[in-house]
């Protein structure tokens, strides 16, 4: 069998064995200097000025637009527009918040929301913010997303969890919006079992991120940010300030074990997005030879960060044969993420707006996707290939 996943983290063997000694020589668990120095690496492989480590990428997801309502960039009733291809937690805060959803189509030869798709939504609809998710790591044309939104005062975000390392003309996805998470969940590009993160240039973001991580403390805020809060609110006392919440927040804290792992698998990083794109190069060979499926626009993209391989076929009766012929060779699959997020459950008992989606409706139906990592051996790679040859 090909699983979606071989190994808990890359080069496993040798990082169990790093842990192993870091957990009996440790004498602090809750975060503390390794979570600090995790996120001071992760910054600097973007270009970033901040990153703030959570416990998963749905907390940072949720972070990220609570703090956004703390300052008030948003509020309440505000409509926010959001890739209708994702994952139920880039949704779900936007629920759970009170905006209002706004889903935005996307194109299928991209997997992801075009400019166009953007300008054709803000014909019908105004939106305050973009939560745009780089699908599976592709991504759309970011720059001239980032364009429409600078013209409209619309804040971007982006949900990295997928296309951690992508590169748009050798700029990281991530680092389009004012804020973007990254998901460090074991089936992800790096693993720290759970994990997550927010990275932003916007210091004020960031330290607002860092209450709302904690409860609404400012602990983790540096002394000229807990000076300022504390002046503002006349906090006169070191005493006072270890029990005083600023403003609305969770418990969203990693664990010191967290940034220890984030610490290992980033050494190994920009080889493993080199060998995932490898693979790719591999397998879309094969998928441009055979009509059956279509050959997906990366034309845009400088760099790959392949996080899985996607088969989009040319229609939902090819998409069950392929289905079968990827199962019959035991071949782990999985559908488009959650597809059309309006076609979930939840989404219908909250949301009373829906809109036409005829791209991810195509993208929905017709496609699928299978594992794509370092570990995959060349007979693995041999027998995907077989799987997306004309059935």
């Amino acid at each position: 069998m090909i699983p979606l996943m071989k190994n808990a983290f890359l080069n496993e063997y040798q990082t169990k064995e790093e842990l192993a000694k870091f957990i009996l020589h440790t004498d602090k668990f809750s975060i503390d200097k390794k979570c600090a120095e995790f996120e001071k690496t992760f910054a600097k492989f973007h270009g970033v000025k901040e990153a703030i480590l959570y416990n998963s990428g749905g907390s940072a997801n949720l972070a990220l637009l609570q703090t956004l309502k703390n300052l008030g960039k948003l509020k309440q009733g505000d409509s926010i527009g959001f890739s209708a291809l994702t994952w139920s937690t880039n949704v779900m805060p936007i629920i759970q918040l009170g905006f209002q959803p706004v889903p935005i189509d996307c194109e299928p030869t991209t997997l992801n929301v075009m400019s166009q798709n953007l300008v054709d939504r803000l014909k019908e609809v105004s939106i305050q913010a973009m939560f745009i998710t780089n699908a599976l790591g592709f991504a759309g044309d970011l720059q001239n997303v980032q364009s429409i939104c600078n013209e409209n005062n619309i804040i971007l975000l982006e949900d990295n969890c997928e296309a951690l390392g992508t590169e748009l003309d050798g700029c990281k996805t991530g680092t389009f919006g004012s804020m973007s998470t990254c998901s460090f969940f074991v089936a992800h590009h790096m693993s720290t079992i759970e994990g997550g993160m927010i990275v932003s240039n916007d210091e004020e973001f960031a330290a607002m991120a860092r209450m709302v991580r904690s409860n609404g403390w400012d602990r983790n805020l540096n002394s000229i940010q807990q000076h300022h809060i504390r002046a503002k609110h006349e906090i006169k006392s070191e005493f006072v300030a270890k029990y005083t919440f600023y403003d609305l927040g969770y418990n969203l804290k990693p664990t010191e074990i967290t940034g220890f792992l984030g610490l290992q698998q980033m050494q190994f990083l920009k080889d493993n997005i080199k060998i995932r794109e490898k693979n790719f190069y591999t397998l879309e060979s094969t998928v441009k030879t055979n009509p059956d499926l279509v050959d997906l626009d990366r034309s845009h993209i400088s760099l790959l960060s392949s996080f899985a391989f996607p088969v989009l076929c040319k229609s939902k009766k090819i998409r069950d044969q392929y289905l079968s012929q990827f199962a019959g060779a035991g071949v782990e699959i999985r559908p488009m993420i959650a597809g059309n997020i309006q076609k979930q459950p939840f989404y219908g008992k909250y949301v009373s707006d829906f809109y036409d989606l005829p791209g991810t409706d195509s993208i929905h139906e017709c496609g699928f996707y299978c594992g794509n990592y370092p570990e995959l051996s060349e007979n693995d790679l041999e027998t995907l290939s077989s799987c997306l040859s004309k059935y």
